[in-house]
């Protein structure tokens, strides 16, 4: 049982230490919490900076993201993509992207950002059939977190990474009789990941638990 329990002093310690502190993400953080109770959307900074670090460590230049909010998150993937990469964005609500919009231009990533508002099942699904992925974002409804990893993996590159958020649900993953769909839906996810042998995966407690989930090369030995 090797693992440190986080407390709050010790959870700064480690924000502080890790390279979280860029000013317009700080800024883009601060106006989300104005939204309220629901800016707990937003991912947490070193969860930010870990992904742009998969992001530059594998090469990628295509991304794709299933949840948006305000932006947070895919302007931590955009700018680790490079002046050539693309990053596709997938969401369903004009309100909250807008404000995503105003810190990709502020941050000189909007070029290489597609917004799609739309149900991010029908998008994926009329892509073009040669239409891949370095890198892939899961962070939207809970319940389509499997139809999501289905449509993805097979546009996914070898070595390509696809990371989802939540995947610990606030612990609620180990009830033994959870009383939503939300939590039903992330147990067998995970439970299905786990069994997986297209892939290799690591859960990690970062925020709220993320999955790295690694495509498999063709013939390569499971282990």
């Amino acid at each position: 049982m090797k693992f440190t329990p986080l407390t709050e002093p010790l959870y700064d310690y480690l924000v502080h230490h890790g390279h979280n502190a860029d000013p317009v993400l700080a800024e883009l953080a601060k106006e989300t919490e104005q939204l309220g109770p629901i800016s707990m959307m937003q991912i947490a900074p070193e969860q930010g900076t870990l992904m742009a670090l998969l992001v530059r460590a594998i090469g990628a230049k295509s991304a794709v993201e299933i949840g948006t909010f305000t932006g947070y998150s895919a302007l931590s993937v955009a700018r680790a993509l490079g002046s050539d990469g693309k990053l596709l964005c997938c969401d369903v609500s004009e309100e909250w992207t807008a404000m995503a919009r105003r810190y990709w231009a502020k941050a000189g990533v909007a070029d290489r950002i597609e917004l799609r508002i739309a149900p991010a099942i029908e998008t994926l699904r009329a892509l073009p059939a040669d239409r891949g992925f370095d890198f892939a974002f899961i962070d939207a409804d809970k319940v389509a977190y499997r139809d999501y990893y289905e449509a993805l993996l097979p546009r996914l590159r070898p070595n390509g990474l696809i990371v989802f958020d939540n995947v610990l649900w606030m612990g609620m993953v180990l009830q033994e009789h959870p009383d939503s769909d939300e939590t039903r839906a992330l147990q067998a996810l995970n439970d299905f990941i786990a069994r997986d042998d297209r892939v290799q995966a690591v859960m990690i407690s970062v925020s709220d638990g993320l999955t790295i989930v690694r495509k498999r090369a063709p013939g390569e030995a499971r282990t």
